[in-house]
């Protein structure tokens, strides 16, 4: 969409932009969710998990015996693990988003046309969506916290990428820093719910992850707004950019530290 919306910017207006993905959305975006997304197997006359028959009595005692494990919020609370899962989430949503929007003006600023930095933030896009699938995959073969240091990791080499682009660099550079922060930020969905459901269980899933993502939602809420402040203090976004990257330096570690607690049983 954004190489897209950037075709109505540069030909029309915002106004005409905004229309044009109004319309996208109606005529193609929901009849598809309408046609294709189905909430539960069962709509389809289909088992869980692939399943060609029903639960039987013992895989169905199996199942709800793992549904009551897991820790409370309060319990959660009271656990170190679930402030160094907040602290990681909420400083690389920080500067992971503020490394997504404040780019596309950067690369303005210093003479790329609009039409590339659009491209650009495209290419994160695809990369994010090509990262969900793979990091998804990983979170199956090894520790979520690993797979989301790995996914931390790509991102930091990203930033740390942008922070070598001047107006004479090639668009090699600018495919690289998209491609390393796109695919890295593929990994935070996959690897936060399974960080959450392996480290606290799943009875109290819910509220737990509810908590992760504000903080994560919160982070991501303050990126974009503190690029914009630095650029307006110093006239670029560089330093912003640099404290992004310092930022890593809180969250890789403070993930790879997360140790599971003890999980009581609901009834205990």
């Amino acid at each position: 969409m954004a190489p897209v919306v950037a075709h109505f910017l540069e030909s029309y207006d915002w106004r005409t932009a905004y229309l044009a993905m109004a319309i996208i959305i109606c005529v193609a975006t929901i009849p598809l969710a309408l046609a294709l997304i189905r909430t539960r197997p069962s709509d389809m006359g289909l088992y869980p998990d692939g399943d060609s028959a029903a639960p039987n009595e013992e895989q169905t005692s199996f199942l709800a015996g793992i549904d009551r494990q897991g820790l409370t919020l309060r319990q959660s609370s009271k656990t170190v693990a679930i402030y160094l899962i907040g602290i990681s989430f909420f400083v690389s949503g920080f500067s992971n988003t503020g490394a997504l929007h404040a780019p596309v003006p950067f690369l303005e600023d210093i003479g790329f046309p609009t039409a590339t930095a659009a491209l650009a933030l495209g290419t994160l896009g695809l990369g994010s969506a090509l990262g969900k699938v793979f990091f998804g995959w990983l979170c199956d073969r090894i520790s979520p916290k690993r797979a989301c240091a790995i996914g931390l990791t790509m991102q930091l080499g990203g930033i740390l990428v942008l922070l070598t682009i001047r107006a004479d660099s090639s668009l090699a550079l600018i495919w690289a820093y998209a491609l390393l922060l796109g695919f890295g930020l593929g990994s935070w969905l996959p690897s936060m719910s399974t960080l959450v459901s392996k480290t606290f269980g799943l009875a109290h899933y819910g509220s737990v992850f509810g908590i992760i993502a504000f903080l994560e939602s919160a982070g991501t809420s303050i990126g974009p707004l503190f690029a914009g402040l630095v650029f307006d203090a110093t006239g670029t976004y560089y330093h912003a950019f640099v404290t992004f990257a310092l930022l890593y330096a809180v969250a890789i570690p403070a993930i790879l530290l997360v140790k599971k607690p003890a999980l009581p049983t609901r009834e205990s």
